[in-house]
């Protein structure tokens, strides 16, 4: 990758917003014995290793997402396959977590940092489309051009 586009997506992605980031403490939990079915249907998803998984969790403000995608982010990280597991946590707190405007350039980073090949992929699309890297582009957009093709053409 180019140092100057490797620099430029280094400046747009949100590393904050890891799931272990010393910006995000105290890091949220669950309390022993709650949320227990929901944890283990997740898990049951990421075992299938057939599959490459992408978990959503939304719902309303306070009910503990933060604290169910903590706790599998973690025992993903006991697992050893944290290389291939990507966080982002969004939070009203902080500007840049509130809006997908810097998701899957973040999520782009994080591949890119791990995977040589997926650099380069994400390096073409840049210089390709420099847009991408703009917050304010489509979503749409930087989905396909910063995550979903490069991985596509691994």
């Amino acid at each position: 990758m180019s140092e100057g586009t490797w620099e430029k997506l280094s400046q747009v992605a949100v590393k904050g917003a890891q799931h272990n980031s010393r910006e995000r403490l105290p890091h949220p939990k669950c309390l022993e014995g709650t949320r227990v079915a929901l944890l283990n249907y997740i898990y049951r998803l990421l075992d299938k290793k057939e599959k490459n998984q992408i978990i959503w969790l939304h719902s309303t403000a306070g009910v503990g997402k933060s604290a169910v995608a903590f706790m599998v982010a973690e025992r993903m990280k006991g697992l050893k396959v944290t290389e291939q597991t990507r966080t982002f946590f969004f939070s009203r707190k902080h500007t840049k977590w509130c809006t997908t405007g810097y998701f899957f350039a973040t999520l782009a980073y994080q591949l890119a940092t791990n995977f040589p090949s997926i650099k380069t992929l994400v390096n073409r699309a840049i210089i390709k489309n420099p847009a991408l890297l703009d917050p304010d582009s489509s979503v749409h957009d930087q989905m396909e051009g910063l995550f979903l093709r490069p991985l596509k053409d691994i």
